[in-house]
């Protein structure tokens, strides 16, 4: 199989694991409410949309690149290292995963596994494969839908943090805050 096919056989299934795996979900005990997430909801839809339009044979100012098929594996290595990535924190996570913003019964600050690195693990595993898929796809909507998807994640991911630091004990989620940076290995914290 060539590197644009696994790509492509990549998304799929990681969309289709993704969406099976939210039946393990627990209940809500509390939510944000979509109206507080709409903006990082819509930059991620529009985003996507951008992303996923397919490079194939675009020509002109539209394409900025061809990938060299080192590039083109290279961004294979890239999605599966992101997707392996965030299933590590899904799993971690167990049925406190939610694609909302949401606290569940028993809710607690997870510290440990890919949570150890990163706040917001499953964010990065995400952005890794996007940026990963950007390598093959050199264009200007796949440059621009993997900005939107990056700001998106990270508008989210405020939210959820100071959603999250109320609704847990704040002074554990504050304590994990200054020690694990948010959304890149390394990076700053806090």
């Amino acid at each position: 199989m060539r590197p644009g096919g696994i790509t492509i056989a990549l998304w799929i299934g990681f969309a289709l694991s993704w969406a099976v795996a939210a039946w393990w979900s627990s209940p809500p005990a509390s939510v944000l409410g979509m109206r507080r997430e709409a903006p990082s909801r819509i930059l991620l839809l529009l985003g996507g949309i951008l992303f996923f339009i397919p490079a194939h044979g675009y020509d002109g100012p539209l394409r900025l690149w061809f990938p060299s098929w080192r590039l083109a594996w290279l961004s294979v290595v890239l999605i599966i290292s992101g997707f392996a990535f965030s299933w590590w924190a899904r799993i971690e996570l167990g049925s406190l995963w939610s694609a909302n913003i949401t606290r569940k019964p028993g809710h607690e600050v997870i510290d440990r596994g890919a949570f150890a690195i990163v706040r917001h693990p499953i964010y990065t595993g995400i952005l890794l494969a996007v940026f990963g898929t950007l390598l093959v796809k050199g264009t200007i909507l796949g440059i621009i839908g993997a900005l939107l998807i990056a700001i998106g994640l990270w508008l989210k991911a405020r939210l959820e943090e100071s959603w999250l630091s109320q609704e847990l004990d704040a002074s554990a989620y504050e304590a994990y805050r200054k020690h694990v940076p948010m959304l890149i290995p390394f990076g700053p914290k806090g």
